[in-house]
């Protein structure tokens, strides 16, 4: 059987004519020993000296065939302007049998030898080949083959390397220019196994490779293990077999193989996926290792692309969809990236909650730690809430011994409480029925403890309502002083926006101040008194909480009621007494025409030194028109002209009042045993004048009940309600309807007014919401009224906090001897009295004393390695030192303790607090200090390890 002939292709045509282009003025006809590939084109041009020719080609396995194809070829050329310029005749005859008549029409005067080689080194531009490439025929006949037919190969200038060409053979095989591939420096395709198993998702990538001959695919294997890994060739095997889409997919489940003790049905089953196959165990880990790692790539795409995260989602619910088919999903309850295995650690994470605070924390952190987390941050809210919930239970019952008492308790833990409640009201974003049944069970724990609360507290406002008035509020600051009390002060510099938030309860208030400290804001308050911890403003709103009465008693800082007019009038006036231009904007004026968010003259009012009030009623209409509903989050962007408000305000330089006039309780619809009442006198949703208090009310009377002649009757409970269903009510006597709270905020950076302080979130935040930390709530209380700070060691660790009352009993500082011998002891002192930072010190340029830098140190090892900006200024001022820009203070510290570039301490959270790396301080730092050198620093190192 006579030899194949070979393959012959446009491309080696095109380089067959370049290479003979001097013969082909003079003649036409070019014969070449082979056998032109079905399906390629038979008439084209080229451009050979700058002209471009037509070409034929004619495929003869006779010597008749080819006399024929010259005839018509002579016949047509003859005939027609348009016919082709130069004939190529593929055919095995030999020279011999064509005869001297037709080889002396044809260039060379012979039948021309394919030689790929030549061909190659033409199509590449390249001056010459790798010597291994003369050896692989295979290597040369797929270049010819595959060369682009847009573009051709690109021109390489010197030694065509193998490396090279099988680079640029592989992407034009697996047709990586278009399936999205990564490029390098030099603009071709990066050809790893991200790039590789990016391709495996595409809708014709491993069909392609499929199609190729058996030794072609075996040698792209075998080389894209060497420049891809060893992942690669499980990938293309699987591929050749029809499972290349699926291949991220299987790559997950081989995870199941990294347990040991692995049972044999488990690895049949897996088997059964991966077919034929079935790669030996370290194989399987590579590939595993590989696919877990670009799609831990992939998830970090997916946070802000949506086309990611689909393309994400479809290969983790393929996964779990072949693990469920194969029996394999309890296997993999322990990964990080199946949605059935976050599931599965989501319920456990509710569940344990429900045990003990200390199991649901570690439950969390297993979940955090799933790739998941960032993409579902709605069920990581749920979690952490739940975690957050049992904290709380699990702390002594609080009580309301005083009016004054319940508000600050209200706006600094309770309102938390409200804000946890409605996360789990919610339930689990998916519907999981399991997770919703744990999320419930900590929602009746939590409602029973806060409506025991609201019980007291109502009882304890009844009494108080009797006599309290704005002259003599009996320790409260109720809601027409807070015009005096908390904006007069700060106006004597620079007149503040004062921002009324129409139904802001603490709940919202929490997650405003939350964000506006990420937005670049700082919340500060008045210096509290020695031995007290800074606190948030809560004031007492009118009675009933309503806006007619209570709005309008704080814009005129006295009691009284009415609509916008009034309140205009009553905002004028009190200004006008105190000396002080003040303007108030109610909805229409707020807004500013096409291409403006607030108006002209808004803006004007703003640059002007009046104090300017803005009423905002997005939350108050939400509740009366259903938009709030079960969602769980109020952001800047959610309350219109909210964040344009703290803009404009940030440009001109004024301080931000954020202020409601009530807050409000949700609809979460009535229990069972508690039907809606139907009372005669009702006026409102939450308050009635007739009749008397039943179950669930209270009766309310003084000269700051404003309604029903001053005497009204009051729900306490918040499933109470006179009228027609709405998102949410106002009006009763709980309190997350009664206490207002008010946010007082500053640019970060700006210098706080005299005798106002910082207000961290450390102690803004309540100790159960945060995730527990040895004595950070007494460093931070300590810092910031300028106690004596307590250092790591000087006491064992002790409960989150649950009140500020706690905060300020913690912060008291330890005295005598003993105490002073321990915080000379402290790390801080220590650090900066070594060697290393002596030297250190040379080289950093007007460097903090000592002792803030100690102070600094302490601070972060109390608080667990991590605390706020905020709270740090408030340690640089318990040490005399005072600066205004925070940011450039850490800056220099840095330069103190990075030792050699080590990120000893820095930034975290986008620049939202400071991290301070503990081990590495001590191991820069002390190098040599060992447990049992120094009996106070063995303590010290035990206690920062156990922060």
């Amino acid at each position: 059987m006579p030899p194949a002939l070979p393959r012959v292709g446009r491309r080696t045509v095109e380089a067959l004519l370049a290479a003979n282009a001097e013969a082909l003025r003079e003649r036409t006809l070019v014969l070449v020993h082979g056998q032109y590939a079905p399906g390629a084109p038979m008439r084209f041009t080229v451009t050979l000296h700058g002209e471009a020719r037509r070409v034929q080609v004619r495929d003869e396995a006779s010597v008749l065939g080819v006399l024929t194809a010259l005839h018509e070829h002579r016949s047509t050329a003859s005939a027609s302007a348009s016919s082709a310029d130069v004939l190529v005749v593929t055919t095995g005859v030999d020279d011999e049998q064509l005869g001297w008549d037709v080889r002396g029409r044809a260039v060379r005067r012979k039948t021309l030898t394919v030689e790929n080689a030549e061909v190659v080194l033409q199509r590449f531009g390249a001056t010459a080949l790798d010597p291994r490439m003369y050896r692989e025929r295979w290597l040369l006949d797929a270049l010819v083959e595959a060369e682009p037919a847009d573009s051709g190969w690109p021109r390489v200038g010197g030694v065509l390397t193998r490396d090279a060409a099988l680079r640029a053979l592989t992407v034009e095989r697996l047709g990586l220019r278009t399936a999205g591939g990564s490029s390098g420096q030099d603009g071709q395709a990066t050809l790893d196994a991200d790039t590789l198993l990016a391709w495996s998702r595409t809708p014709a990538g491993p069909r392609r490779f499929a199609e190729l001959g058996a030794t072609e695919r075996t040698e792209l294997k075998k080389w894209l293990a060497e420049v891809a890994g060893p992942a690669v060739p499980v990938l293309l095997s699987l591929a050749e077999t029809g499972l290349g889409h699926d291949a991220l997919a299987l790559g997950l489940l081989g995870a199941v193989l990294r347990d040991p003790s692995v049972e044999p049905d488990t690895v049949l089953a897996l088997g059964g996926l991966f077919g034929q196959v079935m790669p030996r165990r370290s194989e399987l880990a590579a590939f595993t290792d590989a696919v877990e790692g670009t799609l831990t790539r992939w998830i970090a795409d997916a946070r802000t692309s949506e086309d990611a995260r689909r393309r994400v989602v479809a290969v983790l619910e393929r996964a779990d969809e072949l693990a469920d088919t194969a029996g394999l999903t309890p296997g993999l309850a322990a990964s990080r990236f199946l949605p059935s295995s976050f599931t599965a650690q989501l319920r456990r994470t509710v569940a344990d909650a429900r045990v003990s605070p200390a199991a649901g924390e570690a439950a969390l952190d297993d979940l955090l730690g799933h790739s998941l987390a960032a993409l579902r941050p709605d069920h990581i809210q749920a979690a952490e809430t739940a975690v957050r919930v049992a904290r709380w239970l699990s702390g002594p019952e609080p009580t309301v011994p005083t009016v004054a008492a319940g508000v600050r308790a209200h706006v600094s833990d309770w309102g938390w409480a409200d804000r946890a409640l409605t996360v789990l009201w919610a339930g689990d974003p998916d519907g999981d029925l399991e997770t919703g049944r744990d999320l419930n069970a900590l929602y009746e724990q939590a409602r029973d403890r806060r409506q025991r609360l609201d019980k007291q507290f109502a009882a304890r406002l009844a009494a108080w309502a009797v006599h309290a008035t704005a002259e003599h509020p009996e320790g409260c600051l109720v809601i027409e002083n807070v015009l005096d009390t908390v904006v007069r002060p700060l106006a004597g510099r620079t007149a503040p926006l004062f921002l009324v938030l129409d139904g802001m309860s603490s709940a919202v208030a929490a997650q405003l101040g939350e964000e506006a400290e990420r937005d670049g804001w700082r919340e500060i308050v008045p210096r509290p008194e020695t031995g007290e911890a800074p606190a948030r403003f809560a004031a007492v709103s009118m009675l009933p909480s309503i806006t007619r009465v209570s709005r309008a008693s704080l814009l005129a800082g006295e009691a009284t009621e009415g609509g916008q007019s009034a309140e205009t009038a009553g905002f004028n006036a009190l200004w006008k007494r105190r000396r002080k231009a003040a303007v108030l904007f109610h909805k229409a004026a707020i807004g500013g025409e096409a291409g403006h968010a607030l108006s002209h003259e808004l803006l004007i009012t703003l640059a002007s030194d009046a104090v300017v009030g803005v009423v905002l009623n997005t939350i108050d209409d939400a509740l009366d028109n259903g938009r709030q509903g079960r969602g769980t989050t109020w952001s800047l962007t959610d309350v219109t002209h909210l964040r344009e408000l703290l803009a404009a305000a940030r440009s001109y330089g004024r301080p931000v009042v954020i202020v409601s006039d009530h807050g409000h309780v949700l609809e979460r619809g009535s229990r069972d045993d508690t039907p809606t009442v139907e009372a005669d006198g009702a006026e409102a949703a939450r308050w009635r004048t007739g009749g008397s208090a039943g179950e669930g009310e209270v009766a309310v009377h003084g000269r700051r009940v404003r309604e029903g002649s001053g005497a009204v009757i009051l729900p306490w409970r918040e499933d109470i309600r006179y009228t027609g269903r709405r998102a949410g009510y106002h009006g009763g006597a709980s309190l997350a309807e009664v206490t207002v709270p008010v946010l007082v905020l500053l640019p970060a950076g700006e210098e706080a007014p005299k005798d106002w302080v910082p207000l961290p979130r450390e102690l803004s935040t309540p100790g159960w919401w945060r995730t527990p930390a040895a004595g950070a709530a007494a460093a931070s209380a300590a810092v910031a009224t300028g106690q004596a700070l307590p250092v790591a060691h000087e006491r064992p660790a002790q409960p989150a906090s649950h009140s500020q009352d706690a905060l300020a009993t913690e912060a008291r500082p330890s005295t005598g001897p003993e105490a002073g011998r321990r915080a000379a002891g402290s790390l801080g002192a220590t650090v900066v009295t070594s060697e290393v930072y002596s030297a250190q010190k040379e080289y950093v340029r007007k460097a903090p004393e000592a002792n803030v830098v100690s102070a600094v140190i302490d601070a972060l090892v109390s608080a667990g390695g991590t605390m706020s900006p905020a709270a740090l200024a408030a340690a640089i001022s318990a040490t005399g030192r005072v600066r205004r820009n925070i940011e450039g203070f850490i800056a220099t510290v840095q330069r103190l303790l990075n030792v050699e570039g080590y990120p000893v301490l820095g930034f975290i959270d986008g620049g939202h607090a400071v991290k301070l790396d503990v081990p590495l301080l001590r191991e820069q730092f002390l190098p040599k200090q060992k447990d049992g050198e120094n009996g106070d620093m063995a303590e010290g190192g035990k206690q920062e390890e156990t922060a």
